[in-house]
This record gives C-alpha cells, structure tokens and sequence, in this order.
C-alpha cells in the first residue's frame, strides 16, 4: 500500500455498525469519507450481538442492584458477570471506578444521560433506517422480560419506575397474556414485562452490511489495515498503519469499540476502556416458534428471533482482549434456554464471541480529543452499539459541522474520567 494524502477527506476508524453510521452521516452532509478497517467489515461485536434496539435500556449496569449480586456473580466462572482471576489485577482500576459509578448521585447522573440519548437515539435510527433503506430488516415485536416469582418483579419495580420517569412504556404481565405474548414458556415464569417499543434487526450483521452498502452507494471509500497511531498534524491527521503506510487526511473519527483504548491513550487520553466479552449460540432456524425477544434478566442471557435462527446469549466477561474464548458460558446460557422454553432444539448451533467495548459508567466516549480538534472519538458503547449507532453519527455529523449538537455531549465527554 503506498502513502497518500487528502487534507479533505474524514477517516472513520473502525468500519463496525457505529463507524458505519457516523460515515453515513457524514456522507449525508457532502464530506469525502473513507472507513478503516482492521478486519472484516462489521465482524467484531456488530457481527454477533443480539441484534436489539435496545431504547428502553437506560438502566447503567454500575448499580447499587447490580453491586448486591456482585460478589455472588464476579467470581463464579459461569455466571451473568464474572472476571477470570488472572485478570483481576489489570482490571482493578475500573472496578473502583465502576463502583464509584453506582454511588446514587452518579447512577441517577448517567441514568439521565443514558434517557437522553436514547431518546435520541430512536429518533435518529429511525432516520437513518428510512434514508439508507433499511427498514425491510427491522422488526417492532417489543421485548418480553420474564420473572420466575412475584418477588423478583418486586424487586425490578424501582428499575421500571425510572424508566417511566424518563418516557419509558411498559407493561407486567401474566397468566393469559404472558401467554399471548409468548406461548411455550416454562411455567416456572409467573410474570413479565412487555416493552412494545422495543425493536429488533433480523440479523445484525446483515443489517450492518445493508448500511455498509449504503454508504458505499454514497461515494465512500475503505482502506483495510490496522491503525497504529493517529497524529495530528499542522493541517490535518496522519494515519499510521501497521503496514508502514500512511494516510493523511483532515479530520479523524475513532470509532474502533474494543480496540480505541491505545490510540486514545497515545494522543494523550486516558480513558478507562475495558471489554465485556459476549457469549452466545445461534440455532438453526425454526428451532422455537419465538414471537419476539425473551430477556431472562435473573440469569443474565436474551433469546432473540433472527431470519438466520434463534440467537441465545448475553453474559459479562471481563477478561480482556487476549485470551482464549471459554466457550463453556455460551453452553451453559443454552441449557438454561432449553429448561425454560421446554420444545427448544439445542441441535446444530453456532458459537461465538466478541468484544463490547465498556466505561465504567456505561456512557460512551462521543467527544473530541484532546490533541487535537481535529480528531473524534465515538467508542465504548458496550452493550448498546447498534441501538446508539445511528445517533453516534448524528452526533458527530454535529460535531464536524460546528453545529449545536442535537444533544448536550457534556456526559459523553472524553475527560469525564
């Protein structure tokens, strides 16, 4: 690959569902873009998600609930959260600031944050969807979260009320119309909460490959390598590729999830990313006749309906980006599957897992660096990616232009930390 320079053209690195939205809305507005890309276009978390537009998730995962299952979770190999034991001492760090993160003045903080940009982020994917022609691969069957007792929905009461505090509709559930909403449940399952506005892709990866498409068909051009460095420069930013080549362009977008860290912390941000590694399984198609999204929020796992199968996954590990997957968690999630939704056909299924990119508050980092104005960061979403993809790149379309952004990024701001 030889050297090249554009002093007009936007770099977005990282070519996942969140790079690819900030392209396309940059595309939108008239500037050159072209994607960087390590890999595979959207083959890291974009590729295996549970593919929800997850709008009504405004909860931040540093809790004072969460840090009462904590200690039972952290440790346990095969639970909803755990953290390897060799891992510990790196992770430290952000285990102090993620407690920090649940003190309730913190919590509610986020949590106010979080409603905003979801707000946003409905109507800004509802946006992009129309424009780039998506609409074909999103489905509105809402979610169903299931409870094993009226106690455990006792206890999701004060989550709820939040939510309401922040426009969130819901409905609980039972008896005939849990039925309705979902039929071949175990009867273990007493009760549920029925989210209708909730929404979801038929496959995630195609979805985010539909938007690639888009923005190709908008003029964008792609360079496969991986990022070694970003370096602002008196006009512009140099790229370093692990190659030995070079791009130099205008402006930079970080949009690289699990990998952002070093090259963020090179330009002099210190920002305490970490990776939550994601386990699932995805069965053959017509392995359940599943009407819509299941949340089993006690065990900490989805079972999503795709056009490629029936998708059964979630977890925290947080274990970093080096070491082997331990596939056991995906085969333990798909035998709590099979016990709670009795007919399941656990034959043939895939496994897989990949990297969500984590802040200790659950907010992402959309803001500018601190080297230089001329470089963005749009990363650590964790969960929530593909719900906040498109208003990402609303965002940072703001940003680009000099414009008021649509909503206030002071939560989101890169030195939060």
């Amino acid at each position: 690959m030889s050297d090249r320079a554009d002093s007009g053209e936007i770099a977005v690195i990282g070519a996942g569902i969140v790079g690819l939205a900030c392209a396309f809305h940059l595309l939108g507005e008239g500037h050159r873009v072209r994607l960087v890309e390590r890999g595979g276009v959207a083959e890291g978390a974009s590729f295996g998600n549970a593919g929800a537009f997850a709008f009504t998730d405004i909860l931040p995962l540093a809790s004072p609930g969460m840090l009462l299952k904590a200690p039972k979770w952290l440790f346990d190999p095969l639970g909803p959260l755990s953290i390897p034991p060799r891992y510990l001492p790196q992770i430290t760090p952000w285990l102090i600031r993620f407690w920090r993160a649940s003190l309730p003045d913190r919590y509610r903080h986020s949590l106010v944050a979080q409603g905003s940009l979801m707000r946003f982020a409905a109507q800004a994917m509802e946006s992009m969807v129309a424009a780039a022609g998506l609409s074909s691969h999103v489905r509105r069957d809402g979610n169903l979260q299931l409870y094993e007792s009226e106690a455990e929905l006792a206890a999701s009461q004060p989550g709820w009320d939040a939510r309401a505090k922040e426009g969130v509709e819901f409905e609980h559930v039972r008896g005939s119309r849990l039925a309705e909403l979902q039929p071949g449940v175990a009867p273990r399952f007493v009760a549920g909460t029925f989210t209708p506005r909730w929404q979801t892709v038929d496959d995630p990866h195609h979805f985010a490959l539909a938007l690639f498409q888009a923005v190709m068909a908008r003029g964008a051009a792609i360079t496969h390598g991986e990022v070694k460095a970003v370096e602002p420069a008196e006009s512009g930013v140099r790229l370093r590729l692990a190659d030995g080549s070079q791009l130099a362009v205008g402006r930079a977008i970080l949009a690289g999830g699990a990998w952002s860290r070093p090259l963020a912390r090179e330009l002099g941000d210190a920002i305490p990313l970490e990776t939550e590694r994601g386990y699932n399984t995805t069965l053959p198609p017509g392995a359940f006749a599943l009407h819509r999204q299941l949340t089993f929020g006690g065990h900490g796992f989805v079972v999503t309906p795709l056009s490629t199968g029936i998708r059964v996954g979630g977890a925290v590990e947080l274990g970093g980006l080096k070491a082997a997957p331990n596939f056991r968690r995906s085969e333990v999630m798909l035998r709590k599957a099979a016990a709670f939704l009795p007919g399941l056909n656990t034959e043939g299924g895939t496994q897989w897992m990949g990297f969500r990119p984590s802040l200790p508050d659950s907010l992402p980092v959309i803001g500018t660096s601190r080297a230089s104005n001329r470089v963005l960061y749009a990363f650590g979403h964790g969960h929530l990616g593909l719900t906040q993809s498109a208003a990402t790149g609303r965002l940072v379309a703001d940003m680009v232009a000099g414009r008021t952004p649509s909503i206030t990024l002071d939560p989101f701001r890169p030195d939060r930390f």
